[in-house]
C-alpha cells in the first residue's frame, strides 16, 4: 500500500532514468537527478536532525521526512515574512540568487542553507530507509498559503494520503499518462502545480516550467507549446482567455495539445468557443475545487454545445468525494435551490497551520451526521444542481451582494458583459461603503458605449455605477484576475 508519495519517485527511477522529468526549455532534470537531489536533500536534513518539521522549500524536504513550505522571491516581502513567523521552519533553502534576500527576512532560530551545498551532502540510505519507514500516509507534506480575508495568509497542511488520493483520480480522470507532456502555468508555490508535479512522477511523463513572461505574449507562448510538443495543459481561465481574445490563433495554433483542463474561474463561453474551434479535436474538462480539499474536487467534460449566456457546469465529485449541497439551516438543498458547495471524504487537508481557530470555522461536523465524527468543509461557494444532475457553479458568498434592496451576483454582470462583441475580459468589484457596482473591462467599445449598451442588457439594478477601460486587466502570480488589486485601484482613483 503506497503511503508516501515519492513511492512514486522511487518506483519511475528504475523504469526512465535517464527520461527528462522537469526542464524549463532550456535547462533540464532527468528522474534519476530529481531522485539524487532530492536523497541528498533528504540525508541533510537527517544529519542536522530536522525531522517532522516545516522547510521552507520540494521533493528532498519530503524524503528526509519533513513537509515543504513553498515560497518565492516573486511574492510580496510582507507576505513572506508572515509566513515565515507562522511556520517557524528551522531551516530555509535557497540559492545563490536569492540568499541576499532570504536574509533580509526574521527567521529567529532557523538556518539559511543553500541548495548545492546539500546537494553535495553523501547519501545516507540507511536513515532514508528509516524515514520511509517510519512514514504514514497522514503525516503532512505541504503547507500552501493562500489569501486569507483579513489579510493575514492561510497556510493548508495537506497530507501525503489526500494528495496521492487526488493524483490518482486526476490522472484516471484526464488520462496522464508516460507520453503526457505537461505545460506548467502555474508558480510552484500554488497548490495548483500538484497536477503536473506529481503525475510526471507517477508516469514519467515530462513537465515544462513555462517561463511566466510568456503569458503576456500569446504567440510566443503558443510557439513555445509547439516547440516542446507539449500536449497537455491544466491552466487558469485567465490564462487561456489571454490567448483566445486576442486573435492568437489568427496567427498560430497548438499543434500537439490533445488535453485542456481548466477551472478556478468561469470560462466565458465566447472565449471558450474559440479554443474549441481552433482544437476541435482535443478533449476539455472543466474543474473545480479549493485548495483545502488537495485541489480539485469536481470534473465536467465538454461535450456539448453552450449558449452564451449558459456557464459551463463543474459537474461531479470525484471518485472517493462527496460534495454535499448544503442550505443555511444544514439541509441538503434540493434541485434547483442555491445552497453552499461543501466536501467530505479522504480529500480533505488537515486544516490550517498553526491557526485552529480558522480552521475550525472552516472544517466543521457534517450536519447531515449526529452517529459519530465526521468532518466536511464549507468552501464559502455558492453551487446548485441542474435537471441533469449536474453542479453549476452560481458564485462566492463574497460576490454576493445586496443593492438597491436586491440580491445581485456580480459574476452575472460579468457573464453578460464577456457577450459582447470586442470585449475581451470583464471583472466586477463592488464598494461597500459607497454602494457602488464598478466594473472593469477590456476591449474596444468606449467606456459611454458599453453603459448604453449594457442598459438594455440588465436591469437597473444590476447596471454598474461606475463603467472603467483598462488595456489589461491585472492578475494573480496564478494567473487569476486579480480583484484586490482592482478595489485598491478603485479606491486609489
Amino acid at each position: 500500500m503506497q503511503n508516501n508519495v515519492l513511492d512514486y519517485l522511487n518506483h519511475i527511477v528504475k523504469q526512465k532514468p535517464a527520461k527528462t522529468a522537469f526542464s524549463d526549455g532550456t535547462e533540464a532534470l532527468s528522474f534519476r537527478e530529481v531522485y539524487d537531489l532530492s536523497r541528498s536533500v533528504g540525508s541533510f536534513l537527517h544529519k542536522k536532525g530536522i525531522y517532522r518539521k516545516p522547510v521552507v522549500v520540494f521533493f528532498g524536504v519530503v524524503a528526509g521526512g519533513d513537509f515543504y513550505v513553498p515560497i518565492d522571491e516573486e511574492m510580496p516581502a510582507g507576505r513572506i515574512q508572515l509566513i515565515l513567523d507562522n511556520v517557524r521552519s528551522p531551516l530555509i533553502i535557497c540559492d545563490r540568487e536569492t540568499e541576499e534576500t532570504a536574509r533580509t527576512f526574521r527567521i529567529g532560530e532557523g538556518e539559511i542553507v543553500l541548495f548545492h551545498e546539500m546537494a553535495q551532502c553523501g547519501i545516507d540510505d540507511g536513515a532514508l530507509e528509516e524515514i520511509h519507514r517510519n512514514a504514514i500516509d497522514t503525516d503532512p507534506i505541504y503547507i500552501v498559503f493562500t489569501s486569507g480575508s483579513t489579510g493575514i495568509p492561510k497556510g493548508v497542511a495537506a497530507c501525503h494520503r489526500s494528495v496521492i488520493d487526488y493524483i490518482e483520480r486526476l490522472s484516471e480522470i484526464l488520462g496522464f499518462d508516460d507520453e503526457t507532456v505537461f505545460g506548467n502555468q502555474s508558480p510552484l508555490y500554488f497548490d495548483a502545480c500538484l497536477k503536473e508535479l506529481y503525475p510526471t512522477l507517477k508516469f514519467g511523463a515530462t513537465t515544462y516550467l513555462i517561463p511566466r513572461e510568456l503569458f503576456s505574449v500569446p504567440v510566443k507562448l503558443v510557439e513555445y507549446l509547439n516547440g516542446h510538443r507539449i500536449n497537455t495543459i491544466c491552466w487558469v481561465v485567465s490564462a487561456l482567455t489571454m490567448v483566445s481574445a486576442f486573435g492568437t490563433f489568427e496567427t498560430v495554433k497548438p499543434e500537439f495539445l490533445h488535453t485542456i483542463a481548466f477551472g478556478s474561474e468561469v470560462f466565458p463561453i465566447r472565449q471558450f468557443r474559440i479554443w474549441r474551434e481552433a482544437l476541435p479535436e482535443a478533449v476539455f474538462t472543466n474543474l473545480y475545487g479549493p485548495t483545502e480539499g488537495t485541489g480539485m474536487c469536481c470534473y465536467y467534460r465538454v461535450e456539448r454545445e453552450f449558449a452564451e449566456d449558459e456557464a459551463i457546469p463543474i459537474g461531479r465529485p470525484f471518485p472517493n468525494r462527496e460534495i454535499l449541497l448544503l442550505t443555511p439551516e444544514g439541509k441538503r438543498a434540493e434541485v434547483g435551490q442555491e445552497g453552499e458547495i461543501c466536501i467530505r471524504g479522504t480529500a480533505l487537508t488537515l486544516g490550517y497551520y498553526n491557526d485552529p481557530e480558522r480552521t475550525a470555522e472552516a472544517f466543521v461536523q457534517n450536519p447531515l451526521n449526529t452517529a459519530y465524527p465526521e468532518r466536511i468543509y464549507r468552501t464559502g461557494d455558492i453551487g446548485r444542481y441542474n435537471e441533469a444532475g449536474e453542479l453549476l457553479f452560481v458564485s462566492r458568498k463574497d460576490y454576493q451582494i445586496k443593492h438597491m434592496g436586491h440580491r445581485i451576483e456580480l459574476g452575472e454582470i460579468e457573464v453578460n458583459v464577456d457577450m459582447l462583441p470586442d470585449v475581451r475580459m470583464a471583472a466586477c468589484i463592488y464598494d461597500t461603503w459607497k454602494a457602488k457596482i464598478v466594473l472593469y473591462y477590456v476591449g474596444d467599445p468606449s467606456e459611454k458605449e458599453m453603459a448604453a449598451v449594457l442598459r438594455t442588457k440588465l436591469p437597473r439594478y444590476m447596471l454598474p455605477n461606475r463603467i472603467i477601460r483598462l488595456e489589461q486587466l491585472p492578475f494573480t502570480a496564478n494567473g487569476k484576475i486579480d480583484r484586490v488589486t482592482l478595489k485598491k485601484m478603485y479606491e486609489g482613483a
